[in-house]
């Protein structure tokens, strides 16, 4: 991999471990609700791509589910969960992606389950429930819950977006950004009333939070990630984005003063090892070193 596109892909990464933290100080300490603030993310990410809505592509009906699933549903769950929750443990919970996108796939497509990627899911999620699960008892946060509930979600539109050709970044996002609006608007004007209110009484910190996270990580950090997946291998590019959850683990302990102890330590360690395995080939691990050393000629 060229040293401008690794540096390229190491900035996208640290933007959605910011974006983490920023989600956190919105919904927990600025105390914005979860689903108006989902909402205005998307609704502005909709209008800066607006012009890619059209052509429609075909089949709508599933690319709305999609949509759906892949923003409305997998943000608003993630958002809920950072009230309660540290963005480390989002962050751990949310490796549980992989592995789940893994198993439907072989549930809903018919893809091949190795041996290997068996051991991966295993490891994931031995992972995640070890920093899940609360020493003091049996019980699992509800924060946490909804977290997995993000994962779950996200990864049936992952699995479904296997189904679709011809979908441009930028067309996705624009119905993305459309159809999770209109599924949150009126979801938030039911469910969380005053809302409106109460993000204006927050004034320009929240709005800045907001205009961050639709333009420079949805609209610039996806559209950058998409244009290295289509230059280099996605076995090359997964297994980076483990840089996310790590940065997102520093950024936590740093300026939200996440506890992290070494339950949560081991976990988080065998979840991306985990993740690793699933992601990567057994010969891709040589060849993701050769590449980082490579130099563009």
């Amino acid at each position: 991999m060229a040293l401008r596109d690794f540096a390229l892909l190491t900035f996208v990464c640290l933007l959605w471990a910011a974006n983490n933290i920023v989600s956190k100080f919105v919904v927990a300490y600025m105390g914005a609700p979860p689903l108006v603030y989902a909402a205005l993310r998307f609704g502005i990410v909709a209008l800066a791509v607006f012009p890619w809505l059209r052509p429609a592509p075909r089949p709508l009906w599933r690319l709305l589910i999609i949509a759906v699933c892949m923003g409305a549903g997998s943000f608003a769950f993630m958002f809920i969960a950072l009230k309660t929750i540290s963005p480390s443990s989002s962050a751990i919970v949310a490796q549980l992606m992989v592995p789940t996108t893994t198993l439907l796939s072989f549930l809903m497509l018919g893809e091949r389950l190795s041996r290997r990627r068996l051991v991966g899911i295993c490891m994931t999620l031995g992972g995640a429930l070890l920093v899940m699960w609360d020493p003091g008892g049996l019980t699992i946060a509800t924060g946490l819950l909804f977290a997995l509930a993000s994962v779950v979600v996200g990864s049936l539109g992952s699995v479904m977006m296997k189904q679709m050709d011809g979908v441009k970044p930028l067309q996705f996002q624009a119905w993305v950004g459309l159809a999770s609006f209109a599924v949150l608007a009126p979801l938030s004007a039911m469910t969380e009333p005053g809302a409106i209110h109460k993000v204006l009484s927050i004034g320009w910190p929240f709005w800045a939070a907001v205009v961050f996270s639709a333009l420079v990580v949805s609209v610039f950090g996806h559209t950058a990630y998409y244009w290295l997946i289509q230059r280099y291998e996605a076995n090359l590019i997964s297994p980076l984005t483990l840089m996310t959850p790590l940065a997102t683990i520093g950024l936590g302990v740093v300026f939200t003063h996440d506890p992290f102890d070494a339950r949560m330590a081991v976990g988080a360690a065998v979840a991306l090892a985990g993740v690793l395995i699933i992601a990567m080939r057994p010969n891709q691990i040589m060849l993701l070193l050769f590449n980082l050393r490579s130099r563009p000629r």
